[in-house]
């Protein structure tokens, strides 16, 4: 039997589970594994800034590829616990990242040593499993065990802690038989997909909820296909936005109390019959007030995960599932029941979903300066393609962009939905693009998201990562000065300053493009709307010049207030503009003004 380090062993695992990328940062106490990554071999690293920046990068990873799991790597004590938001925000989201961190020796874990915290127990409630290893000859079985855990049921992520002289100790192993675990997956029986579908055969005004166990399930076609099989509209969740194009005339657009569409809440409240496929039922985009969302319709729900089934709301008929399994009864069943008369016509209610799609859209166009939001969102709709793959966090930048941007595939949404924690686009974004170089990428941050975490800038700048960031500067949290607005209070939100070095930005404050360009990388100020689209074309191509992140900064106005429920009621959301009463008024949306 081959004797190697448990390290050693470690990294064989890796490859043999199909990592080839990985993020972080050494230490004293994870060095004998960085050793074993050098002298292994198979799995390239990408070195962070800042240990949380690597736990993203992998998140980003994970979500822009099927099959890909991100692998975050940091020393003891504080990069571990730097490590804890990544890990939240993966477990949220249903993200499998495996997160291994170096841990004082096995006989010092109790006697205080430096660096030394117990970050097994502070990372359980927001891991599948948190481990750290205490004898060396456990650490193959804990790394198969990770694997088999992040892929099974719903995903999500891992931590392994292993202690420095676990990862010294010689043990046998032999990876050329290593084998890994058979994932588990629920699956519906014919019987429960049936039952789920004859809600259809009293339903006339049907939606299906696509939610983002699809998009991890890789069975955006399938749901794609059931849809036009039945000729029901579909409602994308936000993360599970691009399982179905948004050009499709089956796309009724998004429902909720913030990233929704007008016409996308208006199709919802008229319809009777709602079927979710692995979603669960998020209060963005139900609300707080269930009995708006639910009064007058009947619920399937399909998810993976058996707890899911009834925690927000008790649905008509619940199934625990893979969304790819579940669809793939589904459309079996349905292509029998079309073919044998038994299908509803559903054809009138789908081009009534068209036609508010048609009429009910938020208008776009303004010429002020400084720029209103809208605008830029605009911009970015003509200057980026179907091909794109957008990466954003939170804030009013993010939920406007659901408002305005267009999503054409699965994937190309990479949006941290239930954590949201600022600073994540950056590192996400240097995830996504690594994952797939050849899919360009478009991040997109407010003033204070990309503040959060710079410095990862220097990363992509080093390791030569090129994408372009779309950065909107209000100077302002924009989303929590309009949540303070109905306590009555503007308090400390406001990020306006006079920045002695650079008096030609006013009150901006912060000069990022002297910052971005400090750290490596490109970067354009934009103040006229008229300028915006010509500064994202030479974004582009400084991009794929220089092989560096493009910064383009849009400059602007410090107060604008961005549609969403003022009550986190998705029957009563406040419109703050003018609908769009002309074709001009919203020159990029999905589909033409009908006036």
């Amino acid at each position: 039997m081959p004797r190697m380090t448990a390290a050693a062993a470690a990294v064989e695992i890796l490859k043999r589970e199909g990592v080839t990328q990985a993020f972080g940062v050494p230490g004293a106490a994870i060095n004998p594994f960085y050793r074993e990554l050098k002298n292994v071999g198979g799995v390239n690293h990408t070195l962070a800034r800042h240990v949380e920046g690597a736990s993203h990068m992998a998140e980003g990873y994970t979500r822009a590829k099927a099959g890909n799991i991100g692998v975050c790597i940091g020393t003891s004590g504080p990069a571990g616990t730097d490590m804890i938001t990544g890990l939240y925000s993966a477990i949220a989201d249903s993200i499998p990242i495996l997160c291994i961190t170096g841990q004082a020796p096995v006989s010092k874990l109790h006697k205080e040593d430096f660096q030394a915290v117990d970050i097994a127990s502070i990372a359980k409630p927001v891991t599948k499993a948190a481990t750290t290893v205490l004898e060396a000859a456990q650490v193959p079985g804990v790394f198969q065990q990770a694997f088999h855990l992040m892929r099974s049921g719903r995903p999500g992520p891992v931590l392994i802690d292993l202690p420095i002289d676990v990862q010294l100790t010689e043990i046998e192993f032999d990876p050329e038989t290593y084998e890994p675990l058979p994932v588990y997956k629920p699956s519906a029986t014919r019987a429960q997909a049936e039952k789920a579908l004859s809600f259809l055969l009293e339903a006339e005004r049907p939606l299906i909820v696509a939610g983002g166990g699809i998009i991890n399930a890789d069975a955006s076609d399938l749901l794609v296909e059931f849809a036009e099989l039945t000729d029901i509209p579909v409602i994308s969740t936000l993360m599970g936005w691009g399982t179905i194009p948004d050009d499709h005339e089956l796309a009724a657009g998004m429902v909720g109390v913030q990233t929704a569409h007008r016409y996308g809440n208006a199709t919802f409240l008229e319809s009777d019959t709602v079927i979710g496929i692995g979603n669960r039922w998020a209060n963005r985009h139900t609300g707080y007030n269930l009995e708006a969302y639910t009064k007058g319709r009947k619920f399937v729900h399909v998810d993976i995960e058996p707890t899911q089934l009834g925690k927000i709301f008790a649905p008509d008929y619940g199934i625990a599932s893979d969304a790819k399994v579940a669809l793939e009864l589904f459309i079996e069943i349905a292509k029998e029941w079309k073919a044998a008369g038994k299908l509803p016509d559903f054809s009138a209610w789908a081009a009534s979903a068209q036609e508010r799609k048609a009429t009910l859209q938020r208008r776009t166009h303004f010429d002020n300066i400084p720029m209103k939001p809208q605008r830029v969102y605009e911009e970015m709709n003509k200057a980026f393609g179907p091909e794109t793959r957008y990466v954003t966090t939170i804030g009013l930048s993010q939920i406007a962009a659901a408002q305005f941007l267009h999503v054409y595939k699965p994937r190309h949404w990479i949006n941290c939905g239930q954590a949201g924690p600022l600073g994540w686009t950056i590192p996400a974004a240097i995830g996504a693009a690594t994952a797939q170089p050849d899919v360009p990428v478009v991040a997109l941050s407010g003033d204070y998201d990309f503040q959060f975490m710079i410095e990862e800038l220097a990363v992509a700048a080093q390791h030569k990562v090129p994408y372009v960031h779309v950065l909107v500067n209000n100077a302002y949290l924009g989303l929590i000065r309009q949540a303070q607005g109905g306590l009555g209070i503007n308090f400390e939100v406001n990020l306006e300053f006079e920045n002695i070095n650079t008096p030609e930005i006013g009150v901006y404050g912060v000069d990022h493009v002297k910052v971005a360009e400090g750290l490596g990388v490109k970067a354009i100020r934009v103040e006229d709307p008229d300028k915006l689209g010509e500064a994202l074309e030479e974004a582009k191509k400084l991009a794929v010049e220089h092989q560096v992140p493009v910064v383009v900064e849009a400059i602007l106005e410090r107060i604008t207030n961005i549609a969403m429920s003022k009550t986190v009621d998705m029957s009563d959301v406040t419109e703050f503009e003018d609908l769009a009463t002309e074709p001009g008024h919203a020159p990029t949306a999905i589909k033409a003004l009908k006036v």
